[in-house]
């Protein structure tokens, strides 16, 4: 059974077949023009610019995204980032969910169609294929012809384009977790790090099968995003759509000839659709998972319309209500909640980033027998204090005390702390005896760095004395 003869009977029992042991056809896309190709171009490039050329830009003398994973640091543009800020990680993954469910309910599957990876590097592949072997009827051709000089030269050129892009993708996407410029200085010499140069060959391999071979596989079997996106639908969701109040019954005719007195929709059974989807699905069957709201369709359709003089919009961006009553609610309840949730949890998000700081202090008891230590007339209680440097600089941290006693600080040296270093130091607090009269009370040790008081915090702790038999 062929592939139109299949569509033609699910159309008309309803049902879908899947066959789970058939390898998928080649897909072969139409190149068309119109406003959301267009749309996609104007996305993509800035996206693929900004991935390119982020690992070259240099702040304070270091890349401005690093992933610096022996020194298990992160640096983005002016913070830097170590294991203990793992909660902004954990809360940007969050806010990033809820903005895709935010957007999914308002627009669908944009992020799908215009910015997601995939797409984007599926759009320069099949550019690549476009501009070797021609368009859809010549690759088809082309496929079909023995091999030969000619079948060579433009395979091998197409191959030759796909490897140079998967190769500039991985070195690319290593620098940035290698400083990119040892990285080529490394790959050109021949002594960059093993581990480096297998990720280096690992990525170029999966980019070049992943966008030359697999494509629409990943959206229709691998990625997670299609099976869950029809729970954040509803009726007002902004999608692709086929007017099938105004489209139907579809069938050929002439351009001269009225659709009125043949009984006919606007819908000429062109497949024009089906032939730019880059899934290979046919839009007229209604929503499906596979469906990426790339727009293809609907500048493809709108090219058949202009041709037949008939208006524009048979396949359009637009909601089933839309379709059905006329109407669409935008302001309704699921996106207003996902919004209001969005919004909370990036004002805490940003104002915590905000108020992070530079330095990190954590205090731990001493692990003896004895909570507290008498020596002559002062009790005494010993801290493990581990201050980290989150700051780009180095700096040198005084520790103080402060309680409701007259506590001292003892055993503490002040030593410079570099960017990212973790220095533990031991101290003791202590306070005179005979001025205790409390088994506990809270005790307050602040560092602060010497040559910038601004960059400070402090920990607040417990205290232990002697009980009053024991004094």
């Amino acid at each position: 059974m062929t592939k139109s003869s299949q569509r033609e009977e699910e159309r008309e029992t309803g049902i879908r077949y899947v066959n789970l042991y058939e390898a998928d056809d080649k897909v072969y896309t139409r190149r068309i023009t119109g406003f959301y190709q267009r749309l996609r171009r104007y996305t993509g490039i800035p996206l693929i610019a900004g991935y390119l050329l982020m690992p070259w830009l240099v702040i304070d003398g270091r890349p401005a995204m690093l992933f610096d994973l022996p020194e298990r640091r992160f640096h983005v543009l002016w913070l830097s980032f170590g294991p203990q800020d793992g909660m902004f990680l954990a809360w940007l993954l969050i806010i990033a969910a809820f903005l895709l469910f935010t957007v999914t309910v308002l627009v669908g599957r944009v992020w799908c169609g215009f910015t997601c990876p995939q797409t984007v590097w599926t759009q320069m592949y099949i550019w690549a294929e476009n501009l070797c072997e021609g368009d859809r009827n010549k690759r088809i051709k082309l496929d079909r012809q023995p091999w030969g000089p000619q079948k060579l030269v433009r395979k091998g050129a197409k191959h030759g384009i796909w490897l140079s892009i998967a190769l500039i993708t991985a070195v690319t996407f290593v620098g940035y977790f290698v400083p990119i410029r040892e990285l080529l200085v490394g790959l050109a010499t021949v002594e960059v790090h093993p581990a480096a140069a297998f990720w280096v060959l690992f990525f170029t391999a999966a980019t070049y099968v992943n966008a030359g071979f697999m494509r629409e596989q990943v959206c229709k079997y691998m990625c997670p995003y299609a099976r869950f996106q029809s729970v954040m639908y509803d009726q007002d969701t902004l999608t692709v759509f086929y007017n099938y109040i105004r489209g139907e019954p579809r069938g050929p005719r002439k351009l001269t000839d009225d659709r009125a007195e043949l009984g006919l929709g606007d819908c000429i059974d062109c497949s024009w659709c089906v032939q730019v989807c880059p899934v290979d699905i046919d839009i007229r069957d209604g929503l499906q998972a596979e469906c990426i709201d790339c727009g293809l369709c609907v500048d493809a359709c709108n090219a058949v319309m202009d041709k037949m003089h008939y208006p524009r919009g048979l396949i359009s961006f637009t909601t089933e209500d839309a379709i059905e009553k006329g109407h669409t609610r935008v302001f309704r309840p699921r996106f207003l909640a996902y919004g209001a949730v969005l919004l909370v949890m990036f004002s805490v998000f940003t104002y915590a980033l905000s108020e992070r700081l530079p330095v990190g202090l954590d205090v731990l008891r001493d692990r003896g027998m004895r909570m507290y230590r008498i020596s002559g007339k002062d009790v005494q209680n010993v801290y493990t204090l581990k201050i980290h440097n989150k700051d780009r600089e180095t700096h040198t941290y005084d520790v103080s005390v402060s309680g409701e006693y007259d506590f001292e600080l003892g055993g503490y040296r002040p030593l410079p702390v570099e960017e990212g270093e973790i220095v533990t130091a031991p101290v003791r607090v202590i306070v005179p005896r005979d001025e205790l009269d409390k088994v506990k009370t809270s005790v307050t040790l602040r560092v602060e760095a010497r040559d910038n008081p601004a960059i400070h915090t402090e920990h607040t702790t417990t205290f232990i004395g002697p009980t009053p038999r024991e004094r």
